[in-house]
């Protein structure tokens, strides 16, 4: 389980205990999800150099005192999601390297009476509570002075001393999750010139009167303040405002999957603080039921004139005021991806003096639908550099539209354009048109440095026009055979192409032209194995001039060719060979015997409903039909003869027809003569009764030989034909009239055995 590290990962294994055998040389070990109860002082005496242990995810509620004292090079513990009802300073006593500590998930209901980390002076990252957590002492954190990031699980956290995080000197990220608005308060008090980034999770801001107790975080240094899963109303909004326009370093806001009861119709005017510093604005996923009754944002108009960056994502978002665009005086960032405007709804957002120093603008998932409208309501942002508006629906494009002045990025991938026209700005410098289906490109773009055309339809690049300027290209899962030398020529300054999901064949000419005339610095081709050339060029860690490719890779055309013209030689060779040596019938007549082993013998004389089955040749029917039938068919008493003409069910297949007539019938008749050894329809039909009758070893096959045969004219397939002429006797139809009275006789009499 240890790698060269080495690093014991034996997770998920089952394990009940921490297995034996470890020793100083192991510095990692992985017992994440397992199902190990106990830890006891003895099991990791020897790993006196572990750096890493993961202990997450078992069942673990006892570990004795001294299980942890050998481990004084622990960077990271991680004991979360177990069943530890109390914590023992005794386990982190000498940790004294321990950086990371997860004590999250458990059962302990407090930290005890005095600090269980006062040892941990390198301590960076400290995430606990649980569930049943409910009591933070004074005392708890001394010891700790810095932390990089601290996660308090509180969810029903309802007992907190003040002063008891007054310790830390420093936090750069709390992230602190707890119900009641009233411990948060007494929370906050302790973190105001501690926390750099404060983020608050899962909390119901709902009540005004509430909203007093937090009035001291307004004298909070924070820098960023996050919210996850916070509940807020038309009521505490304007409160929260106020409060986080107060905080004099405080510049940016997050709200993430938030809630927000009702329509902005805040009813006390939101005061601006002159020394407000917020600068960036992000809300993501905010959920607001009655969002198309939002109201224009009116009574924040004067707090957002210095943001510079916005961004507004998923939030069901259909339309930005004018009002609110023209007041964004400062932003030049602007995300308003994944919510659902419109071309008309953008014109009004984009109106006249709105975002005028907007470099960077996202409008991908939205609904937009005409591209030409989308430019033009966009063209008078004099300093738009960026645009995104991928994954929208466009189609086609026309051949003119208006653009920004700067335009220098756009993004048009998963757009649904078929086709792409001049309608793409010509001051472009990076252009992505990935997964368009696109089937040609064209356009003379003469500053594009980036292209990025993957995931199209692709099969040649001969009607690119050159572009002089271009470093770097995509081209990757299109359906690329090859890429000629005049096609990269026309590319003379790349340096990095992405061709890997085509479907080229190497060659080594291709390949030279690459390193000693393309002066391509880095390559993804994606032949066999990956082809990454970097500079100077190189194949599978190989300089290209030291490069033996071999037969395969530079002449697989040609060898697929070989390989194909082998083949059909081999079947044409081989179909040659079955029709002459009736191959076909063996694998037919094979078939059919298999299927006939696998049927029931037959049933009691009841199932009996023919004296015979006749099997003869069509050219001996005449002789068949109107002489044997009508002798033994009108005798007294007559013979129920089993004809295919007359008696075969149609539609039937003609062996199933052969094999059921055989089992009704008491007897069969061969009627022998040259014809039938010779014909076709015996061959591959009627001779498979042979199969049938003799395979059961018994009598009931009568032989008349109608007319003298040689034994040299009977195929050598029909051996047990051969065999039963040699070895039983058989009727001779005489020519003699006398004679063929007695014919009659013991045919008769072989019927009736």
């Amino acid at each position: 389980s240890c790698d060269a590290t080495p690093f014991c990962n034996c997770s998920s294994r089952g394990l009940s205990f921490i297995p034996p055998g470890l020793t100083d040389k192991t510095t990692g070990l992985n017992l994440a999800h397992n199902r190990i109860k106990l830890i006891r002082a003895r099991d990791l005496q020897h790993a006196a150099n572990l750096r890493v242990l993961l202990l997450s995810a078992n069942e673990i509620s006892s570990i004795e005192e001294d299980s942890f004292r050998s481990l004084a090079k622990l960077e990271l513990l991680d004991l979360s999601n177990n069943s530890l009802s109390h914590l023992s300073p005794a386990w982190f006593g000498h940790l004294f390297s321990l950086q990371h500590l997860n004590i999250q998930g458990n059962f302990y209901r407090d930290l005890g009476e005095s600090s269980l980390f006062s040892n941990l002076r390198n301590l960076s990252s400290l995430y606990l509570g649980n569930r049943q957590f409910s009591t933070i002492r004074e005392g708890n954190f001394e010891g700790i002075s810095l932390l990089n990031e601290l996660w308090i699980d509180g969810g029903n956290l309802s007992q907190y001393e003040p002063g008891s995080l007054k310790s830390v000197r420093q936090i750069d990220h709390m992230i602190i999750n707890v119900k009641s608005v009233d411990v948060f308060s007494v929370i906050v008090e302790d973190l105001l010139h501690s926390v750099v980034w404060l983020e608050v999770r899962e909390i119901a801001f709902s009540v005004s009167p509430e909203m007093q107790l937090l009035r001291p975080m307004s004298s909070s240094f924070a820098k960023k303040v996050s919210f996850k899963q916070v509940l807020f109303t038309d009521a505490t909004v304007p409160e929260i405002i106020g409060i986080l326009e107060d905080m004099k370093e405080l510049m940016e806001v997050e709200m993430r999957d938030c809630k927000l009861l009702g329509t902005g119709q805040w009813r006390s005017q939101i005061h601006v603080n002159q020394s407000h510093s917020i600068r960036i604005l992000t809300v993501e996923k905010l959920s607001i039921e009655k969002f198309y009754l939002f109201t224009d944002l009116s009574a924040v108009l004067d707090l957002i004139s210095l943001l510079t960056k916005v961004t507004v994502d998923d939030t069901k978002v259909f339309l930005v005021p004018c009002k609110v665009s023209q007041h964004l005086l400062s932003l030049q960032y602007l995300d308003l991806s994944a919510n659902l405007l419109g071309d008309q709804s953008l014109e009004h957002s984009a109106c006249q003096d709105g975002w005028p120093l907007l470099q960077i603008l996202n409008l991908s998932q939205n609904s937009l639908s005409d591209l030409k409208m989308t430019g033009k309501s966009l063209s008078h942002l004099k300093n738009l550099i960026l645009l995104d508006i991928s994954q929208n629906s466009f189609g086609e494009i026309p051949d003119i539209c208006q653009w920004p002045d700067k335009l220098k990025h756009l993004n048009l991938s998963s757009t649904q354009i078929p086709k792409l026209t001049t309608c793409i700005p010509r001051t472009l410098e990076v252009l992505d048109v990935s997964a368009n289906n696109l089937q040609e490109f064209g356009l003379q773009l003469p500053f594009l440095k980036e292209l990025y055309i993957a995931r199209n339809q692709l099969k040649t690049l001969s009607d690119a026009a050159p572009i002089p300027s271009l470093v770097a290209m995509s081209i990757r899962r299109n359906k690329l055979n090859s890429i000629s030398k005049e096609e990269l020529e026309s590319f003379k300054n790349m340096q990095w192409l992405d061709a890997r999901d085509n479907n080229f064949i190497c060659s080594c000419e291709f390949l030279s032209f690459v390193h000693h005339e393309a002066g391509i610095a880095e390559m993804l081709v994606g032949w066999p194995e990956n082809y990454v050339c970097d500079s100077p060029l190189a194949v599978r860690g190989q300089q290209v001039g030291a490069v033996r490719l071999s037969l395969m890779e530079c002449h697989r055309s040609l060898l697929v060719s070989l390989v194909c013209v082998v083949v059909f030689l081999l079947i044409l060779a081989l179909v040659v060979v079955g029709y002459k040596y009736h191959v076909i019938w063996y694998v037919r007549m094979t078939w059919a015997w298999l299927r006939a082993k696998r049927k029931p013998r037959p049933g009691p004389p009841k199932d009996i409903c023919y004296d015979a089955f006749v099997s003869y040749s069509e050219n001996d029917s005449e002789w068949v039909e109107n002489i044997m039938v009508q002798e033994l068919e009108q005798a007294c008493p007559p013979f129920r003869l089993c004809l295919h003409k007359r008696d075969f069910v149609p539609g039937k297949w003609i062996v199933d027809n052969i094999i059921d007539s055989i089992e009704k019938s008491h007897k069969t008749l061969f009627v022998l003569s040259e014809h039938f050894v010779q014909s076709e329809w015996c061959k591959y039909e009627l001779d498979f009764s042979h199969f049938r009758l003799f395979d059961e070893n018994n009598d009931a096959a009568i032989l008349i030989l109608l007319e003298p045969i040689q034994g040299k004219d009977i195929p050598k397939r029909f051996c047990k034909l051969r065999k039963i002429m040699n070895t039983k006797t058989y009727l001779e139809w005489p020519l003699e009239e006398q004679q063929q009275q007695i014919f009659w006789f013991n045919l008769k009499l072989a019927l009736k055995s």
